[in-house]
C-alpha cells in the first residue's frame, strides 16, 4: 500500500500521486454535482414559472417554482443517510460514482421534460421527481468527495484539503450560470422554448468526464485503516445517531448562516433584481459569474486559514460578516447602479466563502473514521431543510407581503445568531483533528481503527 512506503521519497511521491487524484476526483466530480444543482435554481429563477407553472399570477409562479426548488432539499438529508450507511461500510469511491450517475441522470432528463403546455400536471408532477433523484444524488455527494479528499491529506492540511471539493460550488455555479448566460444571448427568443434545454443536456457529456476521473482513484487511507482493523460499524448512521446526536444537530445550525443568505445571495437575487428592480437579467448573471470566479480563490485560501488561526475562529469572523452585510447588502442592489451592484454580489460570496473554506473540515473532524461519512454527510445536509431550502420561500414571502427588503435583512441576521450560538456546541479540535472537551463522545475520540461503543465488526 501506498501509505506503508510513506517514509521512503518514492514512497512519498506515490503518495503525493493519489492525494492529487483524490484532490482532483472530488473536486471536478463536486463541480459537476453542483453544476447541476445551480442549474435547476437558475432555470426555477428565470424561465419554469411561466413554462411549468403557467395560468398563475407571477408571484404565484414564483412560489411554485421555488417550492420544487424545496424539494431536492428536502431530499439532500436521505441521500445522505442512504449514501452514508454504505460509504462508511463499503467505501467513500464506490458510492461517490452513483451519486454522479444519479445527479447526471436526474439533469439531463429534466433537460428533456415536456412542459405544462404539453402534457398539463403530469409535467410539474414529474419535474418535482426528478429534483428528487436530484437531491438524493447531491446529498450522498458531499460527505464521500470531502471525505476522499481530506482523509488523503496531512492532519494539519485538513481545512486546505478538505476545502478543495467545496471549491465544487463556485465551479459548478460559473459553469450553469455562464451556460445559461450563453444560451440566453445565443437563442434570443427561443431560449423559453428551446435554450433552456441545452445546459440540462450538456450534463450528460460532464458526467461522462467526472466518471472517468473518479474511477481512477484509490480509496481514502483513512477507511482502508477502518477496513484493515476490522472496525467497520453493521449501522454507522444508528451508532452516530445514538451517540452523537448533538454534533449533527450542531452541524446543520451551523450552517444557517452560511446556506440560507448563499441561496438568497445567487438564486433569490435573480428574481429580487429583475422582478422588483426592474434589471437586466444579463448583467445579473455577469455580477454572479464574476462572484464565483473568486470563490475559486477564496474558498482554498480560507480553508488555509482555518489550518493555521482555527476553524472555529475564521468560521466565526464570517458568520458576523454576513450579518453585518445584511442590510448594506440590499441597500446597494437598491441603488441600481451597475458597479454597486456587482460590489454587492461579489462582497456577499466572499463573506459566504470566509465560512465555507473551512466548513467542511469544521464538520467532518467531529467524527471517527468509521461514522464520518454518515455523521458529517447527515449533519452537513439537514441544514438543507431549514436553511438553503426555505431560504428563496422565505424570502419570496416576505417581499410580496412588505414589499421591502427589511424584512428579509433580518431573517439573514437571524440564521447568523442562530449560527454563532451552533459554532460554541461544536467541539474544539486536537492536534490531531480528533474531538475534545465538552459535547465529544466515544465516537469522535476515536482513531481510524476503533470500532464505537455499539458498532460489531463487518463479516
Amino acid at each position: 500500500m501506498a501509505t506503508q512506503d510513506a517514509g521512503s521519497g518514492a514512497g512519498r511521491s506515490v503518495v503525493r500521486g493519489h492525494r492529487n487524484r483524490a484532490v482532483v476526483a472530488s473536486t471536478v466530480g463536486t463541480a459537476i454535482e453542483w453544476y447541476d444543482f445551480f442549474l435547476y435554481g437558475t432555470a426555477a429563477a428565470l424561465v419554469f414559472p411561466h413554462l411549468f407553472f403557467p395560468g398563475q399570477s407571477e408571484y404565484t409562479g414564483v412560489l411554485a417554482s421555488f417550492a420544487t426548488q424545496f424539494v431536492g432539499f428536502a431530499a439532500r438529508p436521505l441521500g445522505a443517510a442512504i449514501f452514508g450507511h454504505f460509504g462508511d461500510r463499503v467505501g467513500r469511491k464506490s458510492t461517490l460514482v452513483i451519486t454522479l450517475l444519479l445527479m447526471g441522470v436526474s439533469t439531463v432528463l429534466i433537460g428533456c421534460l415536456p412542459t405544462y403546455s404539453s402534457i398539463g400536471l403530469a409535467a410539474p408532477i414529474l419535474l418535482v421527481v426528478l429534483r428528487v433523484f436530484q437531491g438524493i444524488g447531491v446529498g450522498g455527494e458531499w460527505g464521500g468527495s470531502v471525505l476522499l479528499s481530506m482523509e488523503w491529506g496531512s492532519k494539519k492540511r485538513r481545512g486546505l484539503m478538505a476545502s478543495w471539493p467545496q471549491m465544487g460550488v463556485p465551479l459548478g455555479l460559473l459553469i450553469s450560470t455562464g451556460m445559461v448566460k450563453w444560451l440566453s444571448s445565443a437563442s434570443g427568443d427561443g431560449f423559453e422554448s428551446w435554450g433552456w434545454r441545452v445546459p440540462f443536456l450538456a450534463s450528460g457529456v460532464l458526467v461522462v468526464i467526472g466518471l472517468y476521473v473518479r474511477l481512477k482513484v484509490l480509496e481514502s487511507p483513512d477507511f482502508t485503516a477502518v477496513k484493515r482493523k476490522e472496525a467497520v460499524v453493521r449501522m454507522p448512521l444508528w451508532d452516530v445517531l445514538r451517540y452523537q446526536w448533538r454534533e449533527v444537530i450542531a452541524a446543520a445550525f451551523v450552517r444557517l448562516s452560511e446556506q440560507a443568505p448563499f441561496y438568497l445571495f445567487i438564486t433569490f437575487v435573480l428574481t429580487y433584481g429583475t422582478s422588483h428592480l426592474g434589471l437586466a437579467r444579463g448583467d445579473l448573471l455577469d455580477d454572479t459569474l464574476v462572484a464565483a470566479a473568486i470563490g475559486l480563490v477564496t474558498i482554498p485560501v480560507f480553508g488555509h486559514l482555518s489550518d493555521r488561526y482555527g476553524r472555529r475562529l475564521v468560521y466565526g469572523i464570517g458568520i458576523v460578516c454576513v450579518g453585518a452585510f445584511a442590510f448594506p447588502y440590499f441597500a446597494l442592489l437598491d441603488t441600481k447602479t451597475p458597479g454597486l451592484v456587482l460590489l454587492a454580489i461579489v462582497l456577499s460570496l466572499v463573506f459566504h466563502d470566509m465560512q465555507y473554506g473551512p466548513q467542511a473540515a469544521l464538520i467532518a473532524e467531529g467524527f471517527g473514521a468509521n461514522v464520518r461519512y454518515s455523521g458529517a454527510g447527515l449533519g452537513y445536509q439537514l441544514a438543507s431543510v431549514i436553511a438553503g431550502g426555505p431560504a428563496p420561500l422565505i424570502a419570496a414571502a416576505i417581499l410580496e407581503d412588505t414589499g421591502s427588503s427589511t424584512g428579509i435583512s433580518l431573517y439573514i441576521v437571524g440564521c447568523c445568531v442562530l449560527s454563532m450560538g451552533a459554532l460554541f456546541l461544536i467541539p474544539k479540535r486536537a492536534e490531531d483533528g480528533t474531538a475534545v472537551g465538552a459535547g465529544s463522545t466515544a465516537v469522535p475520540r476515536q482513531e481510524a481503527g476503533e470500532g464505537s461503543p455499539s458498532s460489531t465488526k463487518s463479516p
